[in-house]
């Protein structure tokens, strides 16, 4: 489940209603789905989308999405470190970032136009919908691994535009595993 940090403030938000409720206050769709669809772990993306056709036409419906696709990676990703340099700088998009977590953990710092910097870390089950325009950056977690299904409206406008704001080094990109987490909000 995901896991919210908010740096400036010395916070962590757990569960899924802090975690929802803090979401979408900001504008961002957060929801947790239970995997109705085991598919092995060497699935092939035809049969990924097949197993998830059903909630991917909902979200296409939902937000006028028209296209899915899914994306591995692995630490032997060819040129998974420039890779994750690129996208470890501040940037936003033309469209919505449309992601769900098959396998794997990620950590996403939103920079929203009012309020502190926080990171959003997901795990395989979270499914997050950035609008378009948020400001964020993106790492993975320690393993370096994602299996995520992406959708698009047009992949042309998922392209990254920086913001060369450099807000990105005053935050660490680290992970929290599950028992490193400090107590809940009361």
């Amino acid at each position: 489940m995901a896991v919210i940090r908010i740096p400036d403030e010395g916070r962590v938000l757990r569960g899924l209603e802090a975690v929802r409720s803090y979401l979408a206050h900001r504008g961002i769709e957060y929801e947790r789905w239970t995997p109705s669809h085991p598919v092995p772990a060497n699935a092939s993306e035809q049969e990924i989308l097949q197993a998830y056709a059903g909630e991917i036409e909902q979200l296409k419906q939902r937000g006028g999405y028209v296209a899915a696709d899914v994306v591995d990676v692995t630490p032997q990703t060819p040129g998974l470190d420039a890779l994750l340099e690129k996208f470890a700088r501040e940037h936003w998009h033309d469209e919505d970032e449309v992601r769900f977590f098959l396998h794997g953990r990620a950590l996403f710092h939103i920079h929203p136009r009012q309020g502190p910097v926080f990171a959003l870390e997901v795990e395989a089950g979270d499914l997050i919908l950035l609008p378009a325009g948020t400001r964020h950056w993106f790492n993975l977690c320690a393993d370096r691994t994602m299996r995520v299904i992406r959708l698009f409206k047009s992949p042309a406008g998922w392209a990254a535009r920086y913001t060369a704001s450099g807000v990105e080094q005053g935050y660490q990109p680290v992970c929290l595993g599950p028992d490193d987490l400090p107590r809940p909000d009361a």
